[in-house]
């Protein structure tokens, strides 16, 4: 591999648009560049499950002539992305990395698929996931679990765990994830990238395989929050097939990229994020509370909030998924059980032992922690917490209880709907250098992006732990 190719795979979107619109750097090259580098590294990091060199470079070949015609169509024409293999992608293969649908081929495309390609972006490939976006790294799944760049013997974080692995590692120039419990964001901690959960009913789920309807978020996951602003704008809107999508207007999400903070309140929920304990590691407590030390010396102000019922969030996001996705799979569960993986089986099962009773209870509390988050928004542009209690675990030996008993500092803003994103906030250290990425948490109001990701930018500029990248 080149370091001609290594350079070029780490081009930011941001920086890559203007060479592409100039002819300076042609889509076919950066398309070749990319094909190279998952040639070398997919192998070990297992982030992509189906590549599509021959309709990738086809692609490239059409945006370099229509750019040359002068037909640009904006910042991510010719511009190489992957897309989560939950994404509908009409003639080609979408397995949502099960054995129950290794085949599957949809005959229509996801309305974000067909929003990006409008864009002008060029589609590398599938990228891995866990089973049906639940679960865990399961290797009775359909393919081998995808391997965290920053070492290869932990986990990237999930569900959208290719999509963090492979912007991560430069084998994409950005993707799409979902988020239903946390699956854009946990991924982007502990890969350090940006990944956005935007505001339910921003962006069409439609044509994506869903998990929980009511509270499945589609997104972008890139290296640079200038990126995940670019992405965004090409997939937010309402959508006719989704009626869950709202007539919100989109705004221009690059113009809220101003780097000034200053006057701004940040709500800093102490209470369940902040509790230091077995499950939350005192590094990333500390990388976090240094981030808002950075934010209040750019002029913004630093101010305690309570969200008295926040503790009830995870139970009722478990509760609410797992009983909506048993109905999505129970009729494969019936017929055949054991296609499923072993830990997606057992989750999907014990949705099937909730109660109606459960399901109400649970939406008793959804409605209730959203009416306390509303009110310390009052107080709030926007929170900041960490966004996960841990760096990434190893992948040997990994308990998947975890994700239905341990601390989630994510699902509250799935339960709520509320626009959150994780951007890089710093890294572990064992005392002789830099080890495992930290996410830093920032969530806003309803449909307001642009005030999250100008805090998210002001401080990704400040840190600038965007310039790390990883060893692989």
């Amino acid at each position: 591999m080149s370091t001609n190719t290594t350079d070029l795979c780490y081009l930011t979107i941001a920086q890559a648009g203007p060479l592409l619109r100039a002819g300076k750097l042609s889509p076919v090259e950066l398309t070749r560049a990319f094909l190279e580098r998952i040639q070398v590294l997919n192998g070990r990091l297992r982030a992509f499950v189906t590549l599509l060199p021959e309709q990738a470079l086809a692609q490239a070949r059409s945006a370099e002539a229509e750019i040359l015609r002068g037909h640009y169509r904006g910042p991510l024409h010719g511009v190489p992305i992957g897309l989560k293999d939950l994404y509908d992608t009409a003639g080609i293969r979408t397995t949502a990395m099960s054995r129950v649908t290794p085949d599957r081929v949809p005959e229509v495309d996801a309305t974000c698929v067909v929003r990006l390609r409008e864009a002008g972006t060029i589609l590398l490939g599938k990228l891995a996931m866990h089973e049906f976006a639940l679960g865990g790294p399961d290797p009775t799944s359909l393919f081998p679990p995808a391997r965290n760049p920053w070492d290869l013997a932990r986990m990237p974080g999930g569900s959208s765990s290719g999509s963090g692995v492979a912007v991560a590692a430069g084998l994409c120039m950005g993707s799409l994830g979902s988020d239903t419990g946390g699956s854009i964001r946990g991924p982007a901690s502990l890969c350090s990238i940006v990944g956005l959960k935007p505001t339910y009913g921003r962006v069409s789920a439609y044509g994506v395989v869903p998990l929980s309807w009511s509270q499945d978020h589609c997104g972008p996951m890139t290296w640079t929050v200038e990126d995940t602003a670019l992405m965004l704008q090409a997939i937010a809107g309402p959508d006719p097939k989704d009626p869950t999508t709202a007539p919100a207007p989109v705004p221009d999400y690059s113009a809220s990229l101003q780097g000034d903070i200053r006057g701004m309140t940040i709500g800093v929920p102490r209470q369940y994020f902040y509790d230091a304990g077995a499950d939350v590691e005192p590094q990333t407590l500390a990388a976090v509370e240094q981030a808002l030390g950075v934010m209040a010396s750019l002029g913004a102000h630093i101010r305690d909030v309570d969200i008295p019922h926040i503790e009830y969030a995870r139970a009722a996001n478990q509760v609410i998924m797992m009983g909506e996705a048993f109905a999505f799979h129970e009729h494969n569960l019936q017929t055949r059980r054991h296609d499923y993986g072993e830990m997606v089986r057992a989750r999907f099962l014990l949705g099937g032992m909730l109660s109606t009773s459960d399901y109400l209870q649970a939406q008793r509390v959804r409605r209730l922690i959203k009416r306390e988050m509303a009110q310390a928004l009052q107080e709030a542009d926007v929170l900041v917490t960490p966004t996960s209690p841990k760096p990434a675990a190893l992948l040997e030996g990994y308990d998947a209880s975890v994700t239905l008993t341990g601390r989630s500092f994510t699902s509250p803003f799935n339960v709520t709907g509320l626009p959150a994103i994780s951007i890089p906030g710093g890294f572990t250290t064992d005392g002789t250098g830099p080890g495992l990425p930290i996410g830093l948490q920032i969530a806003g109001k309803p449909f307001d992006e642009p005030t999250v990701l100008r805090v998210a930018y002001a401080y990704q500029q400040a840190a600038r732990w965007f310039e790390r990248r990883p060893p692989v």
